[in-house]
């Protein structure tokens, strides 16, 4: 069963858009989000008012290749891919419900993830099928060893103010990171990083200073001593929103209903 309340059903909705177009994920007054979307459809197919909570919130021009909302409903889904199937032909391309699973009432998209997963890609080749997932920048003179040993220095801290966007409701800006590496791919440079919670623009102001780091401009205790002053003035500049993407959410099995 997916209620222990009378008359609520919860559902997560496994997603992925391209953010190019939209706003965030978040519903915002200045134009169309990812959140917005969804929820016109889904409200339109159930025949009721439905709202969706994230797992997170992307910024404008950030992708995702996985998201995870969930959402209630009155009456239990019979069908959930069928839901799947009408839910993509009325959403725009660039939006995508990969599935719909029936959860317990209390599991939570946001509160209950146990790990969240992210890649940003460098490129310096021009690929006009790729362009919109990739930042492209002359690589040559980039040190990627440098920016590896950048990122086992990230594994000794758990405040990472100085990543964090100002001004944000976060009531702590402490994280655990779990993974973090550089590697490349053909003519991909590809950035994975993974911890149980991120702060805003994290990631891309993460990349944009190790890029410093692998310019040359910055050394190994530079980016301790920003990392320590707990102050996002002293660290670079974010790295554009096209090259992020979320790529994975993990959960724990006990939220999924039998």
């Amino acid at each position: 069963m997916t209620s222990d309340k009378k008359g609520v059903n919860r559902y997560f909705t496994y997603l992925a858009y391209k953010g190019t177009h939209y706003v965030g994920w978040q519903n915002q007054p200045n134009g169309v989000s990812i959140q917005q979307c969804v929820e016109e459809k889904l409200s339109k197919v159930m025949r009721q008012p439905v709202s969706i909570v994230g797992a997170g919130r992307t910024d404008a021009g950030v992708h995702a290749r996985l998201m995870v909302a969930h959402f209630d409903v009155s009456e239990e889904i019979d069908n959930p891919a069928l839901l799947t199937e009408k839910l993509n032909k009325m959403l725009p391309n660039d939006i995508a419900v990969l599935k719909i699973v029936p959860v317990t009432i209390n599991a939570h998209a946001r509160f209950d993830a146990r790990a969240r997963t992210y890649i940003y890609l460098l490129s310096e080749k021009k690929n006009p099928f790729g362009f919109e997932y990739v930042y492209r920048l002359p690589l040559h003179a980039i040190n990627l060893e440098k920016m590896n040993e950048a990122c086992s220095v990230l594994f000794e801290y758990t405040d990472f103010t100085s990543f964090s966007k100002l001004h944000t409701d976060t009531k702590t800006n402490h994280c655990r990171i779990d993974m973090a590496k550089w590697t490349k791919a053909d003519d991909i440079w590809v950035f994975t990083i993974k911890a149980d919670r991120f702060l805003r623009n994290m990631v891309r102001s993460i990349v944009g200073t190790m890029l410093g780091i692998g310019r040359g401009k910055l050394t190994i205790n530079d980016f301790r001593t920003i990392i320590e002053a707990k102050n996002r003035c002293r660290a670079g500049m974010s790295a554009p929103p096209e090259g992020l993407s979320l790529v994975d959410i993990e959960y724990p099995d006990h939220l999924f209903s039998p």
